[in-house]
């Protein structure tokens, strides 16, 4: 996972607030596809604060763990 991405302008990029997240404003992400394919995440309550990237093969990798059950606690 790279944690940064040159030229990358958080304050245009189209962030969509995750469908699990409800509308209490509880623990929310926000996610928005990258021109290369991958995939940025941040805490929708601090907009200016990190930001994950993902490649494609690693948003997959974790997509297809999330839908095997490999995170259920």
């Amino acid at each position: 996972m790279n944690n940064e991405l040159a030229g990358f302008d958080r304050s245009t990029a189209a962030w969509k607030k995750s469908t699990r997240s409800g509308g209490s404003g509880g623990n929310c992400v926000e996610i928005t596809q990258l021109p290369d394919g991958g995939w940025a995440i941040r805490d929708s309550k601090s907009p200016d604060g990190p930001v994950l990237f993902f490649t494609l093969a690693e948003w997959d990798a974790f997509v297809s763990g999330i839908k095997g059950g490999e995170f259920d606690g």
